[in-house]
């Protein structure tokens, strides 16, 4: 077995509020760094435009997420925006044994479930730079009314509040600047030293034979 074989993934979690940026952020990164999976949650919330059904989300409905979560098939689910998302345990485990980052893009209350299961998780929050870039950011989405928009700030500001309960922040102002702060996170983790010294077990003996 060589030494990359003998490497588990991590698991990644990456949280925010709505228009901060997260989506966008873990799309460039897939871009600047190899070996990366974002898990597909699955939700009950309807397919948007230009959306993928097994992409973006698994989509399902209501009788359907709830059957999954008594037969034990989450690894964290929570109800946001009045829609149900969940992350396939089942899935995420096979992709950290193929030797995977895992990344999850979830909020505070899945970060909490999940790190409980398992705590050598990593878990990475973005902030936007302002209230008012934020505003402004999910305006510039066109998707929801006047309505929406402020209930989204109000959920905005109780998001963030979890920002301390996660390891890295990144304030999303510059974003190519944001970019490479979350590829040095990611980097990093594979630097540590029981990463390295399985992935270089065969180098370390015979330097120090």
């Amino acid at each position: 077995m060589t030494g990359d074989q003998l490497i588990r993934g991590s698991l990644f979690i990456v949280a925010a509020a709505s228009g901060a940026g997260k989506t966008s952020l873990v799309r460039a990164l897939l871009g600047t760094l190899p070996g990366l999976a974002v898990s597909v949650s699955t939700t009950t919330r309807a397919i948007r435009p230009g959306e993928t059904d097994g992409v973006d989300y698994h989509f399902t409905d209501k009788a359907d997420f709830e059957a999954q979560v008594a037969e034990d098939c989450f690894l964290e689910h929570a109800l946001v925006f009045d829609h149900y998302y969940g992350t396939s345990r089942d899935t995420v485990q096979a992709q950290l044994d193929q030797g995977l980052d895992v990344i999850l893009e979830i909020d505070w209350q899945g970060a909490r479930q999940v790190h409980k299961l398992m705590p050598d998780c990593r878990g990475v929050y973005i902030l936007p730079p302002s209230r008012q870039v934020l505003e402004q950011r999910l305006r510039s989405r066109g998707q929801d009314d006047e309505l929406q928009i402020r209930r989204r700030m109000d959920d905005a500001v109780s998001e963030m509040v979890h920002y301390d309960e996660f390891d890295y922040v990144i304030v999303n102002d510059d974003f190519d600047q944001s970019v490479r702060e979350l590829r040095a996170i990611f980097l990093a983790r594979r630097l540590e030293i029981t990463n390295q010294s399985r992935r270089h077990r065969d180098l370390i003996a015979q330097l120090l034979s």
